[in-house]
């Protein structure tokens, strides 16, 4: 069998790897293919292309949950929360120490996996255009496909690293010696090109059949790229994008906050793009991030707790209806959606083995509902990765900064109706901090706040997390000096001064994993300070 690599992650045999877990996904295991001898036909083009999907969270909570999981806890919304383990790398990355080895251990099976998934498109990419299909039109759907999901890969790259190598196609081991790392813009610039070609070839969400629902949509597209733009301030570019996505009336709020994250509302009409999953337990095709987070009392694992700090920003908005559906408390005697626990029966988080005594709501999946066995990676929860609140949300950000708050303020106050809270009737600086402010409640634990606040610029010119963090940070500040939280404080298993190393500069980024490094023998530099 040929020999390729994904030039700087390891030099690995192709394998084609695809396996159910949509009805558009339910295809058998291939085992290991021979490229000379593959793509002849359009089944095999599917195939490949189901791949492509499968990469985007592979079998495990390890290779690609866990590190969204640490996204929120290097921020004020998320402790790592396990006070009875070893935190081991996580330490790393969620207190900011500067340990270089250790925090890019941390990030070293991220970046592996997410290439290993751009392999897969790239080779959907560079080989479905040389099959012939009776269907011209399947035949640029896949590779439409195939190029946002690459996109999607390279952007959770770049918003986490910086640039970085640009690989788009299959290379031997001597093409890719001495690659370097793309600048940041040219990275960028991949991803939207990517992305712009897709669009005209992906059906609406509406054009699709119901064994095909969970694919990538022209509207799935569309947000994804209009926040690439936003990540880079281009606000025109990023309002013509999502404009198109409300516009097309293809997608809604749903009525409830409290569906949105129901394994009951997979791919519901509020949904852009989110991860796929089965419980067959045949194969490793569900997730397991609802037990990484889950409480201990519980079986789970207790990794990502919510903050006192995230939980008073609810209260202080008078939040009740997100707060309720975002964070479970110890000793709940009622939990929604689940009879399980009553007044004789309550939850259990014990403050003793948990930071803060609270847990992620948004993944806790209710008793009855959970398949066997449940540590293991068979919940069919599929993980929201772009939904329309964020459309919305991003829409008012990007008309507030072009000043047009009249837009920016219908939008904001459409996600705020949801939940029973009143309009918003500010403008200029104090709507623009409403609707950053309303970002962190409504995607409160779904791995948005980090980047939020490493993009925002306050009004001192620092990004949001250089005030956030760090010695004089309001985070640090809140816990050391200002909180009552009595779990907080009284469970010292993780240190209350959370982000006191942070330091500017650096930690604007994660550090490029070491063995990345030492394996281009040194042509991929390391981030700045690391």
């Amino acid at each position: 069998m040929k020999q390729y690599i994904l030039g700087l992650t390891m030099a690995a045999a192709l394998t084609f790897t695809v396996s159910g877990c949509s009805d558009f996904l339910d295809e058998p295991i291939l085992g290991q293919q021979d490229m000379e001898n593959y793509f002849s036909t359009e089944d095999e083009c599917a195939k490949q292309v189901t791949g492509c999907y499968q990469s985007l969270a592979y079998d495990d909570w390890w290779q690609i949950y866990k590190f969204y999981v640490a996204g929120d806890m290097c921020t004020d919304d998320e402790w790592m929360g396990n006070t009875t383990q070893d935190p081991g790398d996580y330490l790393h990355l969620a207190h900011y120490t500067g340990n270089t080895i250790s925090a890019g251990n941390s990030c070293q099976n991220f970046w592996q996996y997410r290439y290993k998934g751009i392999l897969q498109c790239n080779i959907a990419i560079n080989r479905i255009p040389g099959v012939k299909f009776n269907d011209e039109s399947l035949q640029k759907r896949y590779i439409a496909e195939a190029k946002f999901i690459r996109a999607f890969e390279y952007f959770d790259l770049v918003k986490n690293f910086g640039g970085v190598p640009l690989v788009l196609d299959l290379k031997m081991p001597s093409e890719v010696e001495g690659i370097e790392r793309a600048s940041k813009e040219e990275t960028y610039a991949q991803i939207e090109k990517d992305l712009l070609e897709a669009i005209p070839d992906l059906p609406v969400r509406s054009a699709y059949s119901s064994k095909d629902l969970g694919r990538v949509t022209k509207g799935a597209a569309q947000g994804l790229l209009g926040k690439v733009y936003l990540y880079q301030e281009k606000y025109k570019e990023a309002e013509a994008q999502l404009k198109a996505v409300i516009d097309s009336k293809e997608y809604q709020l749903l009525d409830n906050f409290g569906d949105v994250w129901s394994m009951d509302h997979n791919n519901s009409k509020e949904s852009l793009f989110e991860v796929q999953t089965n419980s067959d337990i045949s194969y490793s095709l569900g997730e397991r991030i609802s037990v990484v987070v889950g409480s201990r009392d519980d079986s789970g694992w207790s990794w990502g707790l919510p903050t006192s700090n995230l939980e008073k920003a609810f209260e202080d908005a008078g939040d009740s209806i997100r707060l309720k559906w975002t964070i479970l408390h110890d000793g709940q005697t009622s939990v929604p959606n689940d009879p399980t626990w009553t007044e004789d029966k309550p939850y259990v988080i014990s403050p003793s083995k948990h930071k803060s005594a609270r847990c992620n709501m948004k993944l806790y999946i209710p008793v009855a509902k959970r398949p066997s066995p449940y540590d293991a990676p068979h919940i069919p929860l599929n993980y929201r990765l772009l939904r329309y609140a964020d459309v919305l949300l991003m829409y008012a950000e990007v008309e507030n900064a072009l000043g047009n708050d009249a837009e920016a303020r219908a939008a904001l106050n459409e996600v705020r109706a949801r939940v029973k809270l009143s309009p918003v009737t500010a403008s200029n600086k104090e709507l623009r901090d409403a609707i950053r402010l309303e970002r962190r409640l409504e995607l409160a634990l779904e791995d948005n706040r980090l980047y939020d606040l490493r993009r925002w610029k306050d009004d001192n010119g620092k990004p949001a997390i250089d005030n956030i963090m760090g010695p004089n940070g309001t985070f640090v500040h809140y816990n050391l000096y200002e909180s009552t939280d009595k779990y907080e404080k009284e469970n010292k298993g993780e240190s209350s001064d959370k982000g006191i190393t942070f330091k500017e500069g650096r930690d604007e980024l994660f550090p490029i994993p070491n063995s990345e490094i030492i394996m281009s023998n040194g042509s991929i530099k390391q981030n700045p300070l690391y």
